[in-house]
Formats: C-alpha cells, structure tokens, sequence
C-alpha cells in the first residue's frame, strides 16, 4: 500500500498500516479457525521483531495458521521439518563446489527467508537447534567465516509438540530465551471443531491457501510504518518500574528455581508498546502489561520439580504475581 507521506511512521502512514494489520485476523480466519489469541501474537512478534514458539499437540492448525499469516502479509516463506537427523547446515546452507568453476559457492539454506516455519523443532538434537541462534539473534547466518545478512523481515516462527511426547528434545534454556513469545495453541471448541469439518465438508483444501480466498492485506511496507509507530508509544517511568517488579518478583517465587531475566524484562515492555499500538493508543497502560505477561514470560521461567508435581505451571504462578504486584501511580 502506498504511504500517504513521504515520512515512514507518521500519522497517516500509522493509522493505514494499524488497520491493515487489524484486517489480517478476518484474512486469516478464512484458513484458520478460532485462533485470534494466536494472529495477535505473532503480529505483536513482527512488530517487535522478534520469534515466535507455537506449542500445542498436533492437528491444532500451527503449520496452518503460519502459512495463512505469510500470505495475508504477502511475506516469503520456507519450511524446514526438523527430523533427528537433520544437520545444521540444512537449515542455514552451506558451500558447495562448483567444477565448472573450480571454486566454492554458497547455497542459501531455507533460513533465508522472511518468514521460516521451523516444525516441529523439539523433534531434532540441540545441535541443530542450537543452529538457529545466530540467525534468531544476530540476523546473519556465518559460513567459513564470511557473515551472510538474512532478508528483512525476518522471523523464526517453531512449532513444537509437548515435551512429554516421546522422541523430542526439550529446548534449552539458551535457546528458548531467544523466543519474544511462546503461544499455547488450544484444541478448539466443540462449534470451532464443528465449523472446521464444515469447511472441510464444502471443500476447504489447507494446502490452496488462495482458493480458500486468502489474500494479501498488508505488505512490508506497513509492517515498516506500524514498527515506526510503535517506536514511538510512550511509556511512563510508572509503567516501567510495574515491568521491572514483575519481573523482579518471578526471581523470588517460591515455586521457580529460574525466573525472568532482564532481557525477558525488555521483551515484554517491548511487547506491551506494541499491543499498546495496535488497539488504538500511543501509550502503555497497565493492562497491556498484564494481556502480554503470559505469552511473553511463560518459557523464561522455570518451575521446581516439587511445584510441578503438585500441579503448579507457569502460567499459574506468572498469573498469581500479577494479581499480588502493585501497579505504581
């Protein structure tokens, strides 16, 4: 879409692009069923510029709802399906010799890309998790010493299965630091699950996107304008310490022997702009602190094995602090 300035980020350049990204849940709800929470989350992600780890057991539309999201954002998109013998430089690519040449080239691997679905990540070894941190983290991908920039935008968006499956290899703490977000995908409801075998029924093919009718309703260029807008949001020094405190307080949970770090302190003020941004205001309020808390803090604690079996999980105890820490006025 055509900025209405020339000054990326300003007042119109802003509104147009907030309702271009508030049209991409109605797009993608033509793919994807009664998963609003889900779209939120991985716009939020783009808007920070950060990844995404959908969990949920399979058959809940996690592949689905990434691809429906590259199409309704017109984005270039790979996928990688991480198997246990999967190598590191199937994902970020490799050099190989040319004999017409005499000489080694670079084949780009799927990493470059704008938007790489890593399926099922926790089904591969840490060494080709591990493959991925640089690429999440610096935005490059380094070959035989030569530092090779990734397409922008780019975002990691990896699947994965519970980690009480079997055959799966939990991701550590390194790695799962480097996700913005981590989004629970529900089983649907009993009337989503029936309107899902309805389209299904009519002739809803999941892998025809575009019959489906998914169209482009937003390109990079809003994507750019909406970061611009964010950038700008303004956060109180009140808003700031609220962060901090909560934060500060999954460190002295009783149940947690991890608890969130500063950099997990910075994603979720960073989250909370952008959610801030997208329903409508220019400043951070409390309760967009608390919406993001959950998707934005849960992998970046841990809980003690005493807690775990007494049926206590993170997002119970993130919750109960949340429900304890002041908000300061």
């Amino acid at each position: 879409m055509d900025p209405t300035t020339d000054n990326a980020g300003t007042t119109g350049d802003a509104a147009t692009a907030r309702a271009s990204l508030e049209a991409l849940r109605a797009e993608i709800a033509k793919a994807v069923v009664g998963q609003d929470p889900a779209v939120t989350g991985l716009v939020v992600a783009l808007l920070c510029r950060g990844h995404v780890l959908l969990e949920g057991v399979p058959g809940v539309a996690k592949t689905l709802l990434v691809r429906a999201l590259a199409s309704a954002l017109e984005l270039d998109t790979k996928r990688v399906q991480f198997t246990p013998d999967l190598m590191p430089s199937d994902v970020t690519g490799s050099l190989v010799y040319d004999t017409r040449t005499a000489a080694f080239s670079f084949q780009e691997g799927p990493v470059f890309t704008n938007l790489l679905l890593a399926d099922e990540i926790n089904r591969t070894p840490p060494k080709t998790q591990s493959s991925l941190l640089e690429a999440m983290e610096e935005r490059q991908v380094t070959v035989d010493g030569t530092p090779r920039p990734l397409p922008e935008p780019f975002l990691v968006a990896a699947t994965q299965n519970p980690v009480e499956y079997e055959g799966t290899y939990p991701l550590p703490e390194a790695q799962l630091d480097r996700f913005l977000v981590k989004l629970t995908i529900p089983l649907p409801s009993r009337q989503d699950e029936i309107d899902v075998l309805t389209r299904h029924a009519a002739g809803f093919n999941p892998r025809d996107l575009r019959a489906a009718g998914v169209r482009p309703v937003a390109g990079p260029a809003d994507l750019e304008a909406a970061r611009a807008a964010v950038a700008k949001t303004t956060v109180s020094p009140e808003i700031t310490a609220y962060v901090v405190d909560i934060c500060r307080a999954t460190r002295e949970s009783p149940s947690l022997t991890l608890g969130v770090s500063p950099r997990g302190a910075t994603a979720l003020l960073a989250t909370s702009r952008a959610w801030a941004w997208l329903t409508g205001r220019d400043y951070v309020i409390p309760d967009d602190v608390k919406a993001l808390a959950l998707p934005t803090l849960r992998h970046r604690v841990q809980l003690r094995p005493e807690a775990e079996m007494e049926g206590v999980t993170a997002d119970s105890v993130i919750n109960a602090i949340l429900a304890h820490v002041p908000v300061l006025r």
